[in-house]
């Protein structure tokens, strides 16, 4: 297979994480999938495509050029992206199984899904300050568990 045709194949290989995550976020399933099996798949793609053009000899990561004549390559570039991908998606999750544990509106959440999906770091800065407005502690000074407190009932599910 060419590097295009495995990209295209990438773009659409990430796509289910995502929509499960937004969609399905507490079926068991969107967990393994989204943080462990695509993210694994994406991840044997990238040492694919770093393998597959063993022999290039330009470029590299001492200066913006460098790395600017390695992703000339197509295999090359095709790592970067898939690397974008995978990274994208474990984080993904990881924000999803975090406003879980400490009990963040998914409705919240769902946004800096899209936003980490287009954007990534951009997403992840915005799950944190969603995060600290919900929590109110910075990370690392909450509760291992849930932002509530033991004395306080737990929410009850509205019916759809």
């Amino acid at each position: 297979m060419s590097a295009p045709e495995l990209f295209t194949i990438a773009n659409l290989v990430v796509l289910p994480g995502w929509l499960l995550l937004a969609v399905l976020p507490a079926w068991r399933w969107t967990r393994v999938l989204s943080a462990y099996v695509i993210p694994g798949l994406l991840s044997l793609l990238y040492l694919f495509a770093m393998v597959s053009d063993v022999g290039f000899d330009t470029g590299g990561f001492g200066s913006i050029e460098q790395v600017g004549r390695m992703f000339q390559n197509e295999w090359l570039l095709l790592a970067g992206w898939v690397h974008f991908l995978a990274f994208d998606l474990f984080i993904g999750a990881w924000q999803v199984r975090d406003a879980q544990r400490l009990e963040v509106p998914h409705l919240l959440v769902v946004p800096c899904l899209a936003l980490t999906f287009v954007v990534g770091p951009l997403g992840l800065a915005a799950y944190f300050i969603v995060r600290a407005a919900v929590v109110r502690k910075w990370p690392g000074e909450e509760p291992p568990r849930s932002h509530r407190r033991r004395d306080q009932p737990p929410p009850v599910p509205r019916k759809a």
